[in-house]
């Protein structure tokens, strides 16, 4: 009898559930490192140049697409099944400069995998 080997699984097959999940967070936290990146801008316009009318539009506006980062990464952390240290670590990444682009790789490729966090 011979066996074969096992087949190659592709996203739609190794997570059918997290698909939707992962999507809208990985969309998330694109939207949140280049929302962060505008908000250092806006930072440096602020205090470097002394122009508070840019931070004032722009900050609430972040503080938004932070909220929807937070509840997109605990929704995927919940149905995934992620440790608590984990999904802390995820929510953090959206509050520093490009670990949210980092922490969207590592998410994906530890969710496609079927490894928790």
């Amino acid at each position: 009898m011979t066996t074969q080997p096992p087949a190659e699984t592709t996203t739609d097959e190794a997570t059918p559930a997290l698909r939707g999940p992962l999507r809208r967070f990985r969309v998330a936290a694109m939207v949140t490192g280049f929302g962060l990146l505008g908000l250092v801008v806006v930072m440096v316009i602020r205090y470097g140049f002394d122009n508070p009318a840019p931070s004032a539009v722009y900050s609430p506006i972040h503080g938004v697409i932070y909220m929807i980062y937070l509840a997109l990464a605990i929704d995927l952390g919940l149905k995934a099944r992620w440790s608590m240290p984990g999904t802390v670590l995820v929510l953090l990444a959206g509050c520093v400069p490009f670990v949210s682009f980092i922490a969207e790789r590592k998410v994906t490729h530890r969710v496609l995998a079927g490894e928790r966090l």
